[in-house]
């Protein structure tokens, strides 16, 4: 097996037992945007057991698997994981079990790179957390939403909790600062949504009767001087959900630059908040292995406090 000093041949263990081979060199190559991974394995550089494999193959126990060697030119490498960025992420852990870990996820960061992005969560947490052979996201948060998000840290701990999730066993709270005062009769949203591109290309979303089902509890928790600050509890698992439940009911959220309103911009100003007000504050799923439910919060951050004892004032 000598053939080129940087050639990796990496041998399957249980935790991977079932990852398709893209994921997995995505986590080998931490370095490496998904296009190349894909052109590698097209090209016949990855080899599975000494053959050629695609990119959906599912990996075995015990399969031999050959890394090229790769080098990257600058445009395509994933940004390195820069000090402060790590330092914020090892501080962001909130709770981690033997095959999970659920992060306190920063406002402004996407959960994982590409359409310009050069990095995300999931491939920094990658290059912090080295002592992982596999670290996937199961569930997403928007890039402007912070708090509780949870990583498998195994496959078969991965598969369980998308199973949790496809069956509405995990339960997400969310705090939200809306414009106007929220009628503490209306508690529940329900208007299909359906995804669309806007004219420059962005992926938004939009209430339509031809859209899928999508359903949110809504709870008022403090009343300010034309804000209020509710609980949101997404029945379904739509795109921008919250967001775009909350603007159709006609109290759009502080600081949502896509779904806003003007009035909502200038109460933003006004309680001098520079982001999206939502925040995954608690999160609930089933231990993957005993299936006892475990119960996370995500204290707000210091922002967003500051933001309050603004509004309060102004009561």
């Amino acid at each position: 097996m000598a053939e080129g000093h940087d050639v990796q041949w990496v041998e399957v263990s249980e935790g991977q037992d079932g990852q398709r081979i893209d994921n997995f060199l995505r986590t080998r190559l931490k370095g490496a945007p998904k296009s190349l991974i894909y052109r590698i394995v097209r090209k016949g550089e990855v080899r599975v057991n000494k053959k050629r494999v695609k990119a959906d193959y599912r990996l075995a126990v015990g399969d031999l698997v050959r890394i090229p060697p790769l080098r990257l030119a600058p445009e395509e490498a994933v940004r390195e994981v820069s000090d402060n960025l790590r330092n914020l992420l090892v501080g962001s852990v909130l709770l981690e079990g033997p095959d999970w870990l659920v992060v306190n996820k920063p406002s402004g960061l996407a959960v994982h790179g590409g359409s310009g992005v050069k990095i995300g969560l999931i491939e920094a947490l990658r290059q912090v957390r080295e002592d992982l052979d596999f670290l996937e996201l199961v569930h997403r948060l928007d890039r402007d939403t912070s708090g509780c998000l949870l990583l498998a840290k195994t496959r078969p701990a991965l598969l369980t909790l998308n199973d949790a999730l496809k069956r509405h066993q995990m339960q997400k709270q969310y705090l939200a600062l809306v414009a106007g005062r929220w009628p503490a009769r209306r508690d529940y949203v329900s208007a299909r949504l359906e995804r669309y591109e806007a004219g420059n290309g962005e992926r938004r979303v939009r209430v339509d009767s031809q859209g899928k089902v999508a359903k949110t509890r809504f709870a008022v928790r403090e009343t300010f001087v034309g804000a209020t600050l509710v609980e949101a509890e997404p029945v379904t698992g739509r795109t921008h959900q919250i967001r775009v439940h909350a603007a159709h009911a006609g109290h759009p959220l502080l600081g949502d630059d896509k779904y806003g309103s003007w009035e909502a911009q200038r109460l933003a100003g006004r309680f001098g908040l520079s982001r999206l007000f939502l925040h995954a504050v608690a999160l609930t799923f089933p231990e993957p292995t005993s299936g006892r439910p475990v119960h996370i919060k995500a204290p707000l951050g210091d922002e967003l406090n500051e933001v309050l004892a603004r509004a309060r004032q102004q009561f």
